[in-house]
């Protein structure tokens, strides 16, 4: 497949409906569901301020840990109304209590509120009695990170969580994915919704400027998070000749990722300086075992960084011909790939264009037409 060819596909799935919010007249406000964790944070905000910008009006309902006010200021200044619901998530250890109150909080606001659409960010929330029609977005789900991470299915202490993601399915008016690879997950562990598509994500992002490449490999992400295959990177930083730089959150409740010392951890970075490191790296690795989207790939590739990527399906779908893949659990690999592209300025520099050009639809302008368009198919005649 031709690079236009495939950038073309890009473009498709991420959605070329008109801007114009006259297209969907009859929506006016969107209640968003979103957690401050990881992600889902980025995504919802980059979408809510489109949706603002096309003259919506967007409640945001936090749930989860509480958002810092970094991130507070973030959704001001996205235009959002903000509403916190402190308590456990869905794919939390015992969250269900949690799960019930922000459930009986969430309809409170709707009442108060009376949206046009409920978008909702997880999967449990969908099955509350809401009234306007519920879109679920698919970000990620236990039962497919545990397939993919641990090579099994999930045990039976998951089936109350089973239960409760298949209920919110069934009850949303559509289902959204990020790429075909998560949709296929969903299908495979819940059943084929009744109505379902994928809409890419997409960035508003601005690479850092006035900063020069630097000889280094750069990767980012909750390191703590076995599906990001932290580990596997740093057994093959010890083969390398450039340094590699991880920035991200080594420790969660339930899990540590201790950092080598051959490798530099960056610790917790805010999005400027992130940012900037996007810009000095060479070369981004993130040999993910299981990866929805990639939100801090595409963000590498905007910034010009080559790319070498776990080979799964949802990363060569985004990225295939513009990225060298390796298998996530052969450290060997993983170190003769980023070798190759670090002994190779010629190549280097030819990934990098080509990651940045696959990168270039990613847009949230595009994302958010897309969503306004299935945002609109769901609404019920009055």
């Amino acid at each position: 497949m031709s690079a236009d060819t495939e950038t073309n596909r890009v473009a498709s799935a991420i959605g070329r409906n008109g801007r114009a919010a006259e297209t969907v007249p009859n929506i006016h406000r969107v209640l968003m569901t979103a957690d401050a964790v990881g992600g889902v944070w980025t995504y919802a905000l980059d979408l809510s301020r489109e949706l603002v910008s096309r003259g919506l009006a967007v409640d945001l309902a936090i749930l989860g840990p509480s958002p810092s006010d970094g991130q507070r200021a973030d959704a001001l200044q996205a235009g959002v109304t903000v509403f916190e619901h402190p308590g456990r998530l869905e794919w939390m250890d015992e969250p269900w209590r949690d799960v019930d109150e922000a459930g009986e909080w969430l309809i409170a606001l709707d009442r108060a509120r009376r949206p046009d659409v409920v978008h909702v960010n997880g999967f449990c929330h969908a099955a509350a009695p809401w009234s306007a029609p519920v879109v679920v977005v698919a970000h990620s789900c236990v039962l497919s990170w545990w397939r993919a991470v641990r090579g099994e299915d999930a045990p039976d202490r998951f089936d109350e969580y089973r239960v409760r993601v298949s209920n919110g399915l069934r009850a949303a008016a559509l289902v959204v994915a990020p790429t075909a690879a998560m949709l296929g997950e969903i299908e495979s562990h819940y059943g084929r919704p009744d109505a379902s598509r994928v809409i890419s994500n997409g960035r508003a992002f601005t690479p850092a400027t006035n900063i020069g490449r630097e000889p280094l490999v750069l990767a980012a992400g909750r390191l703590w998070d076995e599906a990001k295959n932290i580990v596997a990177l740093c057994e093959a930083a010890r083969d390398l000749s450039w340094p590699v730089c991880v920035a991200g959150n080594a420790q969660h409740a339930s899990a540590t990722c201790a950092m080598p010392s051959h490798v530099r951890h960056l610790g917790c970075l805010d999005a400027a300086t992130l940012c900037e490191w996007f810009a000095r790296a060479s070369v981004y690795a993130l040999p993910a075992r299981y990866e929805p989207f990639g939100l801090s790939v595409l963000e590498a590739a905007l910034s010009g960084c080559a790319l070498v990527l776990g080979d799964i399906q949802s990363l060569r779908e985004n990225w295939d011909g513009a990225a060298l893949f390796v298998p996530p659990d052969n450290p060997r690999a993983i170190a003769a790939a980023i070798q190759e592209l670090i002994d190779d300025e010629r190549l280097r520099r030819h990934c990098a264009e080509r990651a940045r050009a696959r990168a270039m639809p990613f847009t949230s302008g595009r994302m958010a037409d897309a969503y306004l368009s299935a945002y609109s198919e769901c609404m019920v005649p009055a």
